[in-house]
């Protein structure tokens, strides 16, 4: 497996109040390059505090290492995008339309949290998709330091799409319409199971195909082999982080709004098997995924020459929805033919 070129992005402009207007555009550019032709970006310059990455590290341990009955106690249904998912119990190709339905075959194990109804008062916000938080008693270190990590995460991911506006040539502040209580999750990964647990053969599977399903993912993970990227040359690519950087990637409502001059770009898992046994790999994604009720549709900027597009208007909802029940309850997507065409053509030999 080649290694694909991931550009690096300083947003330091962004996040210092002194950041002048020549280094912001210069930041802007380059992002705007690095969406167009790869769609996974290193950012560095993002202000996340080493100590604040150093105990959300640590918080992920203290609940990984649990025993799997008491994590097992920390399961939500399928439809609540909220607590402890054990190994074999989703299927991320299925929010793509690949894969039999019901074939639940994704070995790693994950913890979600995300914005809920609390968090919004006066709002009067759907539960279904805001839902309350479940948080482990048994590692006490985990509220705290999972609380402050997604706070750094949302901040990181607000100062993106800032960001993105001076890049599409938007007004200032254009996102957070869209995004005032934005269906916001950070799912907690990882690829690491007891011997005996898992059959080691050719079709290992950590995390299906798909693409990412809002506006902007921020992606902490370790430095160790699995991530892999699908090219535009339709091949597979390993991509990992780089030191101090977090990995940004941008999701399938970003492609809708661009007409895909931004790429949602195809990846997966396939965790290393080292002397037959499975290599340890944390990860966690913080989705900004924008408001429940908010209509995405093509900006004018960005449409065809005709001033058409192969996109229809669809709301945040609509949308995530469709995903999680392909990914979480084993309801194969219908409406995700380009992604899963790509899919498809990059299995051939």
């Amino acid at each position: 497996m080649t290694a694909l070129t991931v550009p690096t992005v300083d947003i330091s402009a962004y996040v210092d109040p002194g950041g002048s207007a020549a280094q912001r555009q210069a930041a802007a550019r380059a992002f705007d390059e690095a969406a167009r032709t790869v769609g996974f970006v290193q950012v560095v310059g993002h202000g996340v505090d080493a100590d604040v990455t150093d105990a959300f590290a640590a918080a992920l341990d203290e609940f990984f290492a649990l025993p799997a009955e008491v994590k097992g106690g920390y399961r939500t249904p399928p439809e609540v995008n909220r607590g402890y998912t054990a190994p074999k119990t989703e299927s991320l190709s299925l929010s793509l339309g690949l894969a039999p339905a019901n074939r639940m075959h994704d070995f790693f194990e994950a913890f979600n949290v995300g914005a809920a109804v609390s968090d919004h008062p006066g709002l009067d916000l759907p539960v279904a998709d805001y839902p309350e938080n479940v948080w482990p008693a048994e590692a006490p270190g985990f509220r705290p330091a999972v609380s402050a990590w997604f706070a750094e995460a949302g901040r990181v991911a607000r100062t993106l799409t800032t960001l993105f506006a001076d890049a599409l040539d938007l007004p200032p502040g254009f996102f957070d319409r869209y995004t005032g209580h934005s269906l916001d999750v950070l799912r907690m990964n990882n690829y690491a199971l007891p011997p005996g647990e898992v059959t080691l053969d050719g079709d290992l599977t950590g995390m299906g195909e798909h693409t990412d399903y809002g506006i902007v993912t921020v992606l902490w993970a370790d430095q160790v082999r699995g991530l892999q990227v699908l090219g535009r040359d339709g091949h597979w690519h390993d991509v990992s982080p780089a030191d101090g950087a977090l990995l940004v990637n941008l999701g399938d409502l970003m492609a809708r709004w661009t007409n895909e001059r931004w790429l949602s770009t195809l990846h997966r898992v396939k965790p290393p098997v080292v002397d037959g046994r499975i290599e340890r790999r944390r990860s966690a994604a913080y989705f900004h995924d924008g408001d429940v009720d908010a209509v995405i549709e093509t900006l004018p900027t960005c449409r065809d020459a005709d001033g058409g597009t192969p996109f229809p208007p669809i709301t945040v909802g609509e949308h995530i929805r469709a995903k999680l029940a392909g990914s979480r309850a084993g309801v194969a997507n219908p409406g995700a033919a380009r992604e899963a065409g790509r899919v498809l053509a990059a299995r051939q030999p």
